[in-house]
């Protein structure tokens, strides 16, 4: 099945496999300019925005749990649990496997940490009643069938009956194909990077949008993509998939 995304003013944005998302990354990072903290930044802060407009007026009475990986999709987890708790939303950062971060994600842990944010540890969340939770813990990157502690996150997220927002892919969720080899989140909404990944068209990723990272048009076309910028005067657009 083809996968087909639009805004809601018609402009079709070019879907991308996660091999092509992973050269539109590099491009951007070693020919455009970028880095990945200024992009992990952007992503960090539109799915805040996202989490926020999501609770609507509920959010200064909200908990929110953050489930976050090890590499740069659970950063961006990081990054928008610390604007969340900027704002005064009690937020609790659950970690995948905290001892093993990547150099960027361990960064943003202690970033959060001077925020004064709140961690929980995986068999603490049964305590929890978050009104939303947000899942990073696994990104475009996946390989087969998510394991072990990821496992276990994705199994609590599903079970607890509370609504989900995925950042980029749910988690399980093969992004080129929209596979789910092992254990997935079944999202209730999907804020997608950058551009939206071929196997969002799954049901599993929930309603969609997307997340303007920053990266220049020029870059997409560097891979041989085309695209023009479909935000307009905003930084993050709903999206509509069509099969």
């Amino acid at each position: 099945m083809m996968a087909r995304f639009v805004t809601a003013g018609g402009i079709e944005v070019p879907a991308v496999s996660a091999v092509q998302m992973r050269e539109v990354d590099r491009v951007a990072v070693e020919e455009t300019g970028l880095s990945l903290l200024q992009m992990m930044e952007n992503a960090g802060r539109t799915l805040a925005l996202d989490v926020l407009e999501y609770l609507g007026e509920a959010w200064r009475s909200a908990q929110v749990v953050v489930l976050a990986g090890t590499g740069g999709n659970g950063g961006g987890g990081i990054c928008a649990a610390r604007h969340l708790v900027n704002r005064g939303v009690d937020v609790r950062l659950c970690f995948s496997d905290a001892q093993h971060l990547g150099e960027i994600s361990a960064l943003q842990r202690r970033i959060f940490a001077h925020a004064g944010g709140q961690e929980a540890a995986p068999d603490g969340l049964f305590d929890l009643r978050p009104a939303l939770i947000v899942d990073a813990v696994l990104g475009y990157s996946l390989q087969g069938a998510p394991r072990m502690s990821a496992s276990a996150l994705i199994q609590w997220a599903n079970a607890s009956g509370i609504p989900i927002v995925a950042l980029d892919v749910p988690s399980g969720v093969d992004a080129t194909t929209g596979a789910t080899p092992g254990d997935f989140v079944r999202a209730t909404r999907t804020l997608a990077l950058a551009l939206p990944k071929t196997g969002l068209i799954t049901p599993a990723a929930g309603e969609l949008a997307l997340a303007d990272l920053g990266i220049p048009a020029a870059t997409f076309r560097r891979v041989g993509l085309s695209y023009h910028a479909p935000f307009g005067t905003r930084f993050r657009i709903p999206l509509i998939r069509e099969a």
